[in-house]
């Protein structure tokens, strides 16, 4: 591995208040130059798209370059890059324009590991339009999704196949070529959640089988602004509900209003800050973005086991979940005390983690945990260091 975590913490203003920022499973902070992107688009004037003045035309080269940054990082192509608020509101969108392709007997398959937001929209889209939905159902105690049920939930009536890319509570990162091969043999489109694994992997997205692949960029460094990315070919074959003048060509068609234009300078800037996180990295953006999240993927599940040992040498924690392949993610509970009381105890140590469902609400009711107030999450992310993570321990250590 190759990061300089000293000289990648200095870019972060973030920092300055000597908190620990175990939280990044919600979203993480911005460093300096993705601020000043953001700054730097409203200090320089920025229009509405499309016109005949110098604002506008760099509004709209905020757009293309976002576009196109978007497409580096998960190995798409730029004119199949739709931007929203964010992957919930977007994924009503693309669930509510496929579904006008589905009929009365026709199937589609989601899974009981899934944040609601790849789930819900799903399955009230196929409620409305009298589809049969079906479930891949999570493993317990161990946290997997096993590929292989997948043949036996996938026909040929299977219109779409909605699962993640990881789980943003247990980090489990299910076999999605597997899934994806089963999935194109029927003949379905397969809709990948990204959210969570696109900051700690290297993403290809052809490569993994992913007809749609979304993202969210707060999870990355950058605004809050949501992406979801297709084949161009795939997004031109869709019908969306859209306004009459609105464009008929292109990403554009799923785009409702006007873009938050400064915050897509901001992330384009991420994306470059990505693909320089490894020094030795080379090539084209593409490449070094490879290189880079290849190298973020090896330190962070280097601290992932440091992080694992250490919990396990605490007899009050209770590790929910033990996926073989996951992100540096860890949920656990804490003997005698809520996770709300654990996150507060830590917050008060300057520690900031998560606790609750995290939106994961038929996973933690899956794993009986739900109820109880479910548990914490920790999330290790390219900018953490050892010393955050021996805080985090050594004050477990101290709940009594």
């Amino acid at each position: 591995m190759h990061l300089d975590i000293t000289g990648i913490r200095a870019q972060y203003p973030a920092f300055s208040d000597d908190s620990v920022w175990l939280d990044a499973p919600a979203g993480t902070q911005m460093p300096q130059g993705v601020i000043d992107a953001i700054s730097g688009a409203y200090q320089a004037g920025i229009g509405n798209l499309h016109g005949a003045f110098p604002a506008s035309a760099r509004s709209d080269a905020i757009v293309a370059d976002a576009r196109q940054a978007v497409a580096d990082l998960v190995g798409g192509e730029p004119d199949g890059v739709v931007f929203g608020p964010n992957m919930t509101t977007l994924t009503y969108r693309f669930a509510a324009t496929l579904a006008k392709t589905w009929r009365p007997g026709d199937e589609i398959v989601l899974s009981t590991i899934d944040h609601d937001a790849n789930l819900r929209p799903w399955a009230q889209a196929a409620e409305a339009a009298g589809v049969r939905v079906r479930y891949a159902e999570l493993e317990v105690p161990s946290g997997e999704l096993p590929a292989d049920q997948y043949r036996h939930l996938v026909g040929p009536r299977t219109r779409l196949v909605a699962v993640t890319a990881a789980s943003n509570i247990l980090g489990t990162m299910p076999d999605l070529p597997r899934i994806a091969d089963i999935a194109r043999a029927s003949g379905a489109l397969l809709f990948v959640d990204g959210v969570h694994a696109t900051p700690h992997m290297p993403v290809d997205m052809v490569a993994l089988g992913a007809d749609f692949w979304a993202t969210s960029a707060y999870k990355w460094n950058a605004p809050h602004v949501g992406a979801i990315v297709a084949a161009p070919a795939l997004l031109a074959a869709l019908d969306p509900d859209k306004l009459l003048p609105s464009p008929d060509e292109g990403p554009e068609r799923f785009e409702t209003g006007t873009l938050p234009l400064a915050d897509l300078a901001g992330v384009r800037a991420a994306v470059d800050y990505l693909a320089g996180l490894d020094p030795r990295a080379t090539g084209t953006r593409r490449e070094r973005l490879l290189a880079s999240m290849a190298a973020v993927r090896a330190y962070e599940q280097a601290e992932l086991e440091h992080l694992l040992a250490g919990l396990a040498a605490l007899p009050a924690v209770r590790r929910i979940g033990s996926p073989a392949r996951s992100t540096a993610t860890v949920y656990f509970t804490v003997d005698g005390h809520t996770p709300g009381e654990v996150a507060q105890y830590l917050a008060t140590r300057k520690i900031n983690v998560w606790y609750g469902h995290s939106y994961c609400w038929e996973a933690t009711g899956a794993l009986g945990i739900r109820d109880q107030g479910s548990a914490v999450r920790v999330g290790v992310y390219h900018y953490n260091n050892r010393s955050d993570i021996d805080r985090l321990l050594a004050a477990l250590g101290e709940l009594h």
